[in-house]
């Protein structure tokens, strides 16, 4: 996933030392805990190099982590190969062009509610809730839905 604008609601803030802030919502931080307790693979990929998206992946225990990435779509299919999962069995949640590329790419494409226009004209599933408002924990539990449907007996 994004971070910027998907586990944010893409501002930021700096404090008078220079230090840079940004908010994450415990509603994305239950949906990832819920999803590495479901067995899902994690990954971030983000376009900036901030020592902010290393503090997160620590926390949420992510060690699939591409920083300063400004060709997602390379970045995806790395984690694909990495991680031995194949790329139409990938979800990849972005917000604006940048994303496009791995967006592109994935089996699942998605964008939270708030995204630009032409990446929400462009993906599978447009989320009802925006970046860094629970956009993650939605799409978390879709998924996980999915996969109890599709594992419980007709």
């Amino acid at each position: 996933m994004d971070v910027d604008g998907v586990l944010t609601d893409g501002t930021f803030l700096w404090s008078t030392s220079g230090e840079e802030l940004k908010r994450f919502s415990f509603e994305d931080v239950m949906g990832l805990s819920r999803a590495r307790q479901a067995g899902l693979t994690l990954g971030l990929i983000s376009g900036e190099d901030s020592a902010l998206v290393d503090r997160f992946a620590k926390k949420m225990n992510i060690t699939h982590v591409t920083k300063g990435c400004k060709e997602k779509g390379v970045a995806l299919r790395g984690f694909a190969r990495t991680t031995g999962i194949a790329l139409e069995r990938t979800a990849f949640i972005g917000d604006d062009v940048n994303d496009l590329p791995a967006l592109a790419i994935a089996g699942l494409s998605v964008a939270p509610a708030n995204a630009q226009p032409g990446v929400k004209t462009s993906v599978a599933l447009v989320l009802e809730r925006s970046g860094g408002q629970g956009a993650v924990r939605q799409l978390v539990e879709m998924i996980l839905a999915a996969r109890s449907k599709r594992s419980t007996p007709a």
